[in-house]
């Protein structure tokens, strides 16, 4: 545990180092690929606790709990990939993101908050905690790609 912990910890302060370094990018191509690689990784570490809380999947409080910190870090990447000007060209993102900036961003925050919310349930241990947590998280991230996101 303490050994994650520290890897968590450690790609906490690379992220915080670094974060100005992706404040801006060269091309509106390379936002668009920063944040879908960003989503990937997110994606996949919530696949991981879905299957956990659908019963696919055995349930390893060390390793849930690690997902959800994960996921919880990860989001906060992209925000600003999102807002590049013309990065709706050629992506999954409709236009109203942009032209909806403040809007998009609160719903980019109750998902923060929803995430913060699952790490506090995921550290608890509680399965009957988590499993309505885990609902809750991913139905803020569905209503954000259902407002902002093509099909």
């Amino acid at each position: 545990m303490k050994k994650q912990m520290v890897w968590v910890l450690s790609l906490a302060v690379v992220v915080l180092l670094t974060g100005a370094a992706f404040a801006q990018f060269a091309k509106t191509e390379d936002a668009v690929k920063y944040r879908q690689s960003a989503m990937f990784l997110i994606g996949q570490h919530f696949t991981r606790m879905g299957a956990v809380v659908k019963g696919e999947a055995p349930y390893d409080k060390e390793a849930f709990e690690k997902n959800a910190v994960l996921v919880e870090s990860l989001y906060r990447l992209p925000l600003e990939a999102f807002l590049v000007p013309g990065s709706d060209k050629g992506s999954g993102m409709k236009a109203e993101a942009l032209s909806q900036k403040d809007k998009f961003a609160q719903m980019h925050k109750a998902t923060e908050a929803e995430l913060a919310k699952l790490v506090a349930a995921a550290k608890g241990g509680d399965m009957n905690a988590i499993k309505p947590q885990f609902g809750a998280a991913g139905g803020s991230c569905k209503a954000c790609h259902d407002a902002y996101r093509s099909k």
